[in-house]
């Protein structure tokens, strides 16, 4: 039986020979297949572009649900996709459909003609064709990679930019030096259109306001011009305008009131009236992040998991990701104690050493799997090393069931009769099979 996704796999597929890099950052590609579109791209709704190391997908999801409250029509992109490439395109808030993913595809593949171009690129082609056919009252665009040279970047007028904190990541693309890391997301500033700065380390900070001040935009710093924090229970959101005594997001973590902080911070300063009071208190509600500190709560792995524990799953790769998931567990551990075990699968080309030296003296074990289909993942073999090196008690598994069952295992030994806490963890392509075979 074919998928309901076949036409568009077999389609994105043709699209990904097109070019023999599968990233090849330049913006010449694309505005030429664009130009030869009629230039989707100077035909959208106001966008609100989202840039940084982590936390934008988050800030791009609080900036949709907040929008939506308000009974604003919002165009989404963000990258990568988890379980279907039609999540990186929501057309006026609903995922684009087959039907249509295919003809965009299909037209754009036209138009190019067989020219060089990057998956990403001729992709991002169709997403801004389908934006500027489709109605709709704001585009929130969250960058792929960098900044500068995405193939995001080719909207001249944002009505706001974002820079969500900056760390190190994609270093065989962008280099190992934080500075000039921070010059490449900052590529996204532009002239005229303001922009709200994330909670960032002083060296990213000091370039993003240098690039600022030199384009004379109006800028809005966490900490600075506005912030946000949890007090009794609540989000407190504070800037010259005033406070906001707010639920809690119902994303978990620390780091979620600071990427709520953010979105509230664009919405309030984008000269729209985009940002009421009763808007964002729902969007805080009501929104959705699939991967990001999610609670399993059905499913294969679920069921194998020991009876009563909590089964989490956190797409974050990178050193910065893996610190600020690891003090939202370590928060959770405050309010109720748990054994932590982790069941981590990352990429051979990521700091797997830096990410697992977060959970030092949090998690008890760390199971180690392969991403299964996937040809840039580290072995188990490889990873346990690492995690070894980290100072973390650690054994390979096969593969998730049968880290599950290293998990039950271990958990008997323990001495307590405590449900466990386990967090599935380490890369998107991981999450993205979790979420696929655990539906």
């Amino acid at each position: 039986m074919l998928s309901q996704t076949a036409r568009s796999d077999a389609v994105l597929k043709r699209l990904l020979a097109l070019h023999p890099k599968k990233i090849d950052l330049a913006l010449d590609r694309i505005l030429r297949l664009l130009g030869a579109l009629g230039n989707p791209h100077l035909r959208l709704p106001p966008v609100i572009h989202v840039a940084g190391t982590n936390g934008k997908g988050s800030a791009c999801a609080f900036l949709r649900a907040m929008l939506e409250a308000q009974g604003l029509k919002v165009h989404v992109h963000t990258s990568p996709h988890l379980v279907r490439f039609h999540e990186r395109i929501r057309l006026a808030g609903r995922l684009i459909s087959e039907e249509a993913l295919v003809s965009l595809l299909e037209e754009v593949e036209q138009v190019n003609a067989g020219r060089e171009i990057t998956f990403f690129e001729i992709t991002n082609a169709a997403m801004f064709l389908a934006f500027s056919r489709s109605p709709a009252d704001a585009v929130v665009l969250e960058v792929g990679l960098g900044g500068r040279y995405d193939a995001t970047n080719v909207v001249p007028h944002p009505a706001m930019t974002v820079i969500q904190p900056v760390g190190m990541d994609h270093r065989e693309f962008l280099g190992d030096d934080l500075a000039g890391i921070a010059a490449e997301k900052a590529g996204i500033i532009k002239k005229g259109s303001p922009l709200v700065v994330g909670p960032q380390s002083q060296i990213p900070l000091d370039v993003i306001l240098s690039h600022a001040d030199q384009l004379s935009v109006p800028v809005f710093e966490f900490g600075q011009d506005f912030a946000s924090r949890q007090e009794h229970g609540r989000m407190v959101y504070e800037d010259q305008d005033g406070l906001l005594d707010l639920p809690l997001p119902r994303l978990v973590g620390r780091h979620q009131i600071e990427n709520a902080g953010v979105a509230i911070a664009a919405l309030r300063h984008v000269g729209r009236n985009w940002g009421s009071d009763a808007a964002v208190e729902r969007g805080l509600l009501s929104v959705e992040w699939p991967a990001r500190l999610q609670r399993l709560h059905k499913g294969p792995l679920v069921e194998a998991a020991p009876r009563g524990a909590e089964v989490w799953l956190d797409g974050g790769h990178n050193p910065h990701g893996a610190e600020a998931v690891s003090r939202a567990v370590a928060d959770m551990e405050e309010q109720g104690e748990r054994p932590l075990y982790l069941i981590c699968g990352m990429l051979a080309n990521k700091d797997a050493l830096g990410y697992l030296q977060a959970f030092n003296g949090l998690a008890r074990h760390v199971v180690t799997v392969g991403i299964p289909g996937e040809p840039g993942s580290m072995g188990a073999g490889a990873l346990y090393d690492v995690a070894r090196r980290a100072g973390l008690d650690s054994a390979p598994a096969e593969d998730l069931e049968d880290a599950m069952l290293q998990v039950m295992a271990w958990s008997r030994l323990d001495d307590t009769d405590t449900p466990p806490r386990i967090l599935i963890c380490g890369s998107l392509y991981l999450a993205g099979k979790v979420l696929a075979e655990n539906s």
